[in-house]
């Protein structure tokens, strides 16, 4: 006999109470195993074509290991570094940056700028501001990534953690149903399969979109001559995460850096907006439809919010779960919806005749 629907809330709730609770006091310790775990997640999907070719498991968990640890490498070697470099000179920069935007200022419009008007001061301190703040920022992201997080564990644990995940992952599948409750099972396995649709359709589809148009914004930028390319490009492929967000970030810092370097020199200027328009003509046209595809279910408004809450609450473990819950929590409200549209006190007793 099921138990009564008020017991049953009473247990989910409560494990949804207990994971917030661990993740709130384990998120450091936790952080480790949720990127491997995200990690193993992202590349299922190649084990599995791997296995379907001929090859074991383990095999396939081999290679792919060994591919990414190669392109770790060669990114350690070769781009971090140029990174690096290239954010602490645009920190530099920001003081005669925002000097040449307020020059600009004072010239097309003196009236604006006098000596005590709000938008001549404001511009001053910005750049001094953006420079300390930066500086400091950066700082703080190093340190923190070599020294509070413990960089060497890091390193390590996330590996191997998801080396095993991705060895045993159909195996970790078939014991989590195992233990699903019988009367439920379908019902657990129906929201699953839907969860895992968003999820892969998402993460797996959304960050492809981010790595291909990262790629694509940085090496264009750099061909056309942007000091900063490498850097915005990131910028611009992590935040295309985020529907239109990271268009509009990427382009507008991109075309400001190019007003400030090629002042005068206009096709260039041009250029770099159009690499972003070919950016968004690409995304819409190809890779989105293909990789992410039209019924994720994860609404931009609903993930720029799972954001950030997660993320203010959680830190950056939050982040890292604020999509899968959203997806999760996506998924079951439009069950519950479904199933509040089949009952009573939707249906009625009866047909009614609109008022």
């Amino acid at each position: 006999m099921a138990l009564p629907v008020r017991q049953q809330i009473i247990y989910w709730s409560a494990a949804a109470a207990a994971f917030l609770i661990i993740l709130w006091f384990l998120g450091e310790v936790i952080l480790p195993f949720l990127v491997g775990g995200a990690i193993a997640y992202f590349l299922d999907p190649v084990a599995d074509r791997l296995e379907k070719w001929g090859l074991s498991r383990a095999l396939a968990t081999t290679i792919i290991s060994l591919c990414v640890l190669l392109v770790v490498v060669i990114a350690g070697l070769v781009l971090i570094p140029i990174l690096i470099g290239q954010t602490s000179d645009l920190i530099q920069a920001a003081p005669q940056i925002f000097q040449q935007l307020q020059g600009f200022l004072i010239e097309r419009f003196p009236e604006l700028m006098d000596q005590t008007s709000p938008v001549r001061q404001s511009l001053a301190s910005v750049g001094e501001t953006l420079q300390s703040r930066g500086a400091e920022f950066l700082n703080t992201v190093l340190s923190s990534a070599v020294g509070v997080v413990n960089a060497l564990v890091f390193v390590v644990v996330v590996p191997v953690v998801a080396f095993y995940m991705l060895l045993d992952w159909d195996n970790m599948v078939a014991r989590i149903d195992e233990l699903l409750p019988r009367d439920h099972r379908q019902v657990i396995r129906k929201l699953a399969s839907e969860i895992d649709n968003t999820l892969a359709g998402f993460i797996r589809g959304q960050g492809t979109v981010c790595l291909i148009l990262g790629t694509f914004y940085a090496v264009a930028l750099m061909i056309v001559g942007l000091q900063f390319g490498l850097v915005v490009g990131l910028i611009a492929g992590l935040l295309t995460f985020i529907p239109y967000v990271g268009a509009l970030v990427g382009g507008a810092l991109s075309v400001g850096l190019a007003l400030f370097q090629f002042w005068g020199d206009w096709w260039v200027i041009v250029a770099v907006a159009l690499i972003f328009q070919a950016g968004q003509m690409i995304e819409g046209n190809i890779l989105t439809p293909k990789l992410v595809g039209s019924s994720v279910g994860l609404h931009p408004v609903w993930l720029i919010f799972a954001l950030s809450a997660f993320g203010t609450v959680f830190g950056f473990v939050g982040l890292l779960v604020a999509v899968p819950i959203a997806a999760m929590i996506g998924v079951l409200v439009r069950f519950v919806l479904s199933q509040y549209k089949k009952g009573l006190l939707y249906r009625g007793l009866g047909k009614q005749e609109d008022d």
